[in-house]
């Protein structure tokens, strides 16, 4: 199971995002992996930590994490062919700098002095210069274009898709989210570019577009459908099969229905990992024959004329 990234800041999901840096100063702090070498339990938990603050540091990421959980916050299958791989501490970022940027490990140990004190640094080189580290640059984020099947985005699934980054036509393997709605942003840790002086890579993010499909509509979490009925099963009522993503399902068409009439299906909508469900709303449209003989049409019209009588107009509160 993949970890819950407020318990390991140690913080409520309603926590603040002043919360939520505190809580990573400190225990960036405390496991540090140059403050424990030959600890590899103190590396895995900082690693952990870091995973956890690059995805509630930054407002977007933290949102579609709480919507759809750590199979939205890591949705690469697997890595871009031919392109390029993400190193163990992919993301990141220091309190203020945003998702994605890289940390100032001195302003995290207290200024530059509490850096090298901590560390055995700070003593002069025979030049008189201090020892410094290489410096980092993160690889930016690069952003994509992609267009998914209706189904797809329904159902969710691992799937290759291809899309342009810098010129190039590139495939990749990706695992779509179950429900994922139109618009939405999908982000790959660690497959941007790559970044300079052993620094982060930066992330691929994918813009999510939907294709329409021939019958169902989406509105949000419910399924939109155009359930025709023939003239006889509206006056008399009748069960009618109407397939769903979930199955085939018989829904109930009281007697007397008129055209526009919705029917609702609990639960046969838009579904989710974290257990949400949207509805399916099926609106009737009675489907007069196209075919028959003139005598049973008129018969069909004289019955429709005596049922009618001298009962209201349908029209009645048709105004302007």
């Amino acid at each position: 199971m993949a970890d819950d990234h407020y318990q390991t800041l140690g913080v409520p999901r309603t926590a603040s995002a002043e919360d939520i840096r505190k809580a990573y100063r400190e225990l960036a702090r405390k496991y540090h992996p140059d403050l424990h070498p030959d600890d590899d339990s103190a590396k895995e938990k900082f690693k952990q930590v870091q995973a956890a603050f690059d995805v509630l540091n930054d407002q977007s990421k933290r949102e579609m994490y709480d919507r759809y959980g750590s199979s939205f916050e890591g949705v690469g299958g697997g890595g871009p062919r031919g392109g390029w791989g993400g190193g163990p501490f992919q993301g990141g970022g220091f309190p203020g700098g945003g998702g994605g940027a890289e940390i100032d490990i001195e302003s995290l140990f207290g200024g530059a002095g509490g850096f090298e004190q901590l560390f055995g640094g700070g003593q002069p080189r025979a030049g008189g210069g201090r020892r410094r580290r290489q410096a980092q640059t993160p690889g930016e984020d690069v952003t994509a274009k992609i267009t998914i099947p209706f189904r797809l985005a329904i159902d969710g699934g691992k799937t290759d898709l291809q899309f342009d980054r810098g010129g190039k036509r590139e495939t990749i393997s990706v695992t779509i989210p179950q429900g994922v709605p139109d618009g939405a942003r999908m982000r790959l840790r660690g497959q941007g570019q790559p970044g300079g002086g052993g620094g982060p890579a930066g992330d691929l993010v994918l813009e999510v577009g939907i294709e329409p499909h021939p019958v169902f509509r989406r509105d949000g979490d419910t399924l939109e459908v155009t359930l025709p009925v023939t003239l006889a099963e509206a006056i008399e009522g009748a069960k009618v099969d109407v397939p769903t993503p979930w199955g085939t399902i018989a829904l109930k068409v009281p007697p007397r229905t008129s055209s526009g009439k919705k029917l609702r299906a609990g639960g046969m909508g838009v579904r989710h990992a974290n257990g949400a469900k949207g509805d399916l709303i099926a609106e009737v449209q009675i489907v007069l024959p196209e075919t028959g003989d003139a005598a049973s049409l008129e018969k069909l019209l004289d019955a429709a004329k005596a049922a009618q009588g001298a009962g209201a107009s349908p029209r009645t509160l048709l105004k302007w």
